[in-house]
């Protein structure tokens, strides 16, 4: 298990629930809430009292926040890209990496014996955040809860994003195909729709005598690339399959 290296967490003086909020740019209306939420379950009485419900519930938002996001944000994204993106958004790792920029272990209570000497685990402190967005989803409603992800996380988003904007599958596929079949894709425009400054483009790949699924694109390169995606996707789930 991977672990993080924080200063000062073990000491026994914990900064306020005021500097939380600030930390947060949330106030709370039921501070106990707050409170819940900072219990790691090594230091609660029973798992009922640790922040463990409130993470499970932070992650749904966290999904379906993010999900909305790209669904509105990026109208060119397909199930793949939007499904590739969220994963790395709401990944343990991603998490981990904005709750430490929050130094949000500064204010979690955990046993003196869990995880050694100033020492926070990634599970740890990616749980933390999770927890945080569920209790401010259960204070301050959705809305709440959209504003406080976007504000601190939207930079995440926008990296994956651009990740997956950058992955080449044309290239991918030909590399792929070169291997395993000894032959080139070849792309063929079927369809194309729209005034001349909003057309869409609808492109097929052909490996040998196998045609794939069509895509869109707003370019015949964009669909082109849309394409070779479908295609590795319907090649790598064959070959899992096999």
């Amino acid at each position: 298990m991977s672990v993080t290296e924080v200063s000062g967490c073990r000491s026994t003086v914990r900064p306020s629930l005021e500097e939380c909020e600030r930390r947060l740019e949330y106030t709370f209306g039921d501070r106990s809430i707050l409170e819940r939420a900072l219990v790691h379950a090594s230091a609660a009485e029973n798992r009922w009292r640790s922040n463990q419900r409130l993470e499970f519930l932070g992650d749904a938002v966290l999904g379906l926040v993010v999900s909305d996001y790209l669904f509105h944000h990026y109208p060119q994204f397909l199930e793949g890209d939007m499904t590739h993106v969220k994963s790395i958004v709401v990944s343990r790792a991603t998490c981990a990496r904005v709750s430490e920029r929050l130094k949000v272990y500064e204010f979690l209570q955990r046993a003196r014996n869990v995880g050694g000497s100033q020492a926070w685990s990634e599970s740890m402190i990616a749980d933390a955040l999770e927890s945080l967005i569920g209790a401010i989803y259960l204070d301050g409603g959705l809305e709440a809860a959209r504003q406080f992800i976007l504000r601190h996380m939207k930079s995440e988003i926008e990296s994956a994003v651009e990740g997956v904007s950058n992955t080449n599958y044309k290239s991918m596929l030909q590399e792929l195909t070169q291997r395993k079949f000894g032959s080139v894709p070849a792309y063929e425009l079927i369809n194309e729709i729209g005034p001349d400054h909003e057309k869409q483009f609808q492109v097929v790949v052909r490996v040998g005598k196998r045609r794939f699924g069509p895509a869109w694109g707003r370019s015949k390169k964009e669909a082109e690339q849309n394409a070779a995606r479908n295609a590795l996707e319907a090649l790598t789930q064959a070959q899992e399959q096999a």
